[in-house]
């Protein structure tokens, strides 16, 4: 009798048995948890943070670090007990009900495939520069072709794909921040010590007050976006509760110090008045300590993490719609398999929208392109705060059921999760009050209203048919 109950627990909690490949080693989940929030928005638009914020982007980036760690352990400690293609889509679902599954997982998938085309324009611009004999559209296409073929193979081709660029990115920044350390104590060549100057004058620390803070944080918290795929990798792990806990505890600490550090070398450098929005300050400080072709550099670096970041979109992207055809929620043709476990066809819908956004981007970029970014701008964090609500109640029935599940457990719970809930709260209600952020509240809160409005009316639909 007690064998049959703990059967029934442990099917209410697993779910079916997914047919994806198991392709993805440690290295690749822990590079890909480490790697997957390093892009362009750090490389590049740290520097419009800085411009509000100056000295104190540090405590911008410290607070909106310390939420995304936050979620990013809600996430581990979910995905490890029960891992899922789906990931918080699934747990919500378990969570909150089917409304809340298919919102968030067509929320997630709509957020990547947008930003899909975002990375592939961006990497392409790149490149056009490069080889201006290419004309831009050309390298979109190419950089959506070999990364759509990478990820209809095998799943162990976007993890090679993620563990060397995510090693690149690291190893760029680790040279980076050594590099700016021997500068700040003089030992580089035609350098000085240049002591706390930096940091204390220009205004102080805080030259623009506690405001300036949190206007770092509204221009930084969404550079966090990204951490969420390697939860949805987890699925695809030779052994997924061990795999996703490794690479949650490995990442954290170390995603902290790579974002916090280099701001801190950054504004210890130079002049926080001296940034300015749209310019990478790493090219600015590689520029400064006399680094031959400083601009060149980090432009690969970029170039390197927007495909970076289209690749791990492409595979999060069809990985949730599949998940989602799985439950029902999207159309059963989407759950075709192929030999080698690669959902082709999940892939090949996702990739179809990404195409459509990046032509809408050619064709009409200061217009209806600009209204799909805006659209969601804002969404993750509506799913950061569906996250952390499955979080809070899957975690107490895991305690009652299954305990020997929770391998890795959220910190301080629950009161930390309260906290993270208040925070994003307290990051919506500023956009709604900043001139700059407000439309992409706006826009993002209607896409989102319109999802919550379309899964609600599926609820009453199928509790009717179910009379």
């Amino acid at each position: 009798m007690q064998q049959d109950a703990a059967r029934a627990v442990e099917s209410r909690t697993d779910g079916p048995r997914e047919p994806l490949a198991a392709g993805l080693k440690q290295r690749h989940m822990t590079m890909l948890g480490l790697g997957g929030v390093i892009g362009a928005g750090l490389f590049v638009g740290s520097g419009a943070g800085i411009a509000v914020a100056g000295p104190g982007i540090v405590v911008s980036y410290l607070i909106a670090g310390a939420l995304a760690m936050l979620v990013m352990r809600m996430l581990g400690e979910m995905s490890a007990a029960m891992p899922a293609s789906g990931a918080f889509s699934v747990h919500a679902e378990r969570a909150l009900g089917r409304w809340a599954g298919f919102s968030v997982g067509w929320l997630y998938w709509f957020l990547l495939v947008v930003v899909l085309a975002v990375e592939a324009t961006g990497a392409a611009q790149i490149a056009n520069g490069w080889v201006p004999s290419v004309p831009q559209w050309a390298w979109v296409l190419l950089f959506m072709v070999v990364f759509t073929c990478a990820n209809l193979a095998a799943v162990r081709n976007f993890g090679e794909f993620e563990f060397w660029f995510a090693t690149l990115k690291v190893t760029a920044i680790i040279l980076f921040l050594a590099l700016s350390l021997l500068a700040i104590f003089g030992v580089l060549p035609d350098t000085h010590a240049v002591g706390l100057t930096n940091l204390t004058g220009q205004g102080g620390f805080l030259p623009n007050g506690w405001s300036g803070v949190t206007s770092g944080v509204l221009a930084v918290v969404f550079a966090f976006g990204g951490l969420e795929v390697v939860t949805i990798a987890a699925a695809e792990s030779d052994d997924p509760g061990r795999a996703v806990g490794r690479a949650v505890r490995s990442a954290v600490w170390r995603i902290l110090f790579f974002y916090v550090g280099s701001m801190l070398v950054i504004v210890a450098l130079l002049p926080w008045s001296s940034m300015r929005p749209g310019k990478s300050p790493y090219v600015a400080v590689l520029d400064a300590i006399g680094v031959p072709a400083a601009g060149q550099i980090m432009n690969i670096v970029v170039f390197v993490a927007l495909l970076s970041a289209l690749n791990a979109n492409l595979y999060g992207s069809s990985r949730m719609v599949f998940s989602l055809a799985e439950r029902g929620e999207a159309p059963r043709s989407l759950l075709a398999v192929s030999g080698g476990g690669v959902p082709r066809r999940a892939v090949l819908a996702s990739v179809a929208f990404g195409f459509v956004s990046v032509l809408l981007n050619l064709k009409w970029p200061d217009s209806i392109f600009q209204y799909l970014l805006n659209a969601v701008g804002a969404v993750l964090l509506f799913v950061w705060g569906l996250i952390a609500a499955s979080q809070l109640r899957l975690r107490r029935r895991l305690e009652r059921e299954l305990p020997d599940r929770l391998t890795l457990r959220m910190w301080g719970f629950p009161w930390l999760t309260w906290a993270a809930l208040a925070a994003m709260a307290t990051v919506l209600v500023l956009m709604l009050f900043d001139d700059s952020a407000r439309p992409q509240l706006l826009w993002s809160a209607g896409a989102t209203g319109v999802v919550l409005l379309v899964s609600l009316l599926r609820e009453w639909r199928l509790r009717g048919a179910a009379r």
